[in-house]
């Protein structure tokens, strides 16, 4: 079964940190354009991150010198380190996989950010 599984988040004070993982498998993702996307309640679903094949990077303005995209292609695995968390962080966290046309989603991890 071809799945994305993301994990790691939780609940932290504004000023923390948190890293996400998004752990693939069923097949092979080192061609995949991998992205983290998040949706706070009431809230469209937002771009926060991208990382191509070979490792170029882009971010959500609202993300930008905050947080840090990475993979490890051996591991199937991207992760989302997130530094100066502030409350409206706060949002479901979506692993996403984009190869030729195909987009595969995972579940989410919930990411909470206290003032």
């Amino acid at each position: 079964q071809v799945q994305l599984v993301e994990s790691g988040g939780g609940l932290v004070q504004a000023g923390g940190s948190l890293r996400l993982s998004c752990a693939a498998s069923g097949r092979t993702f080192t061609r995949s354009l991998m992205r983290w996307f998040r949706q706070a309640p009431g809230k469209q679903r937002e771009f926060v991150a991208a990382i191509t094949s070979r490792g170029s990077t882009n971010y959500g303005d609202s993300v930008k010198g905050r947080f840090t995209i990475s993979r490890d292609n051996a591991k199937n695995t991207v992760f989302l380190q997130m530094n100066t968390l502030k409350p409206e962080d706060t949002a479901v966290y979506y692993c996403n996989a984009w190869e030729g046309g195909a987009n595969l989603w995972g579940q989410g991890t919930q990411v909470t950010v206290s003032s």
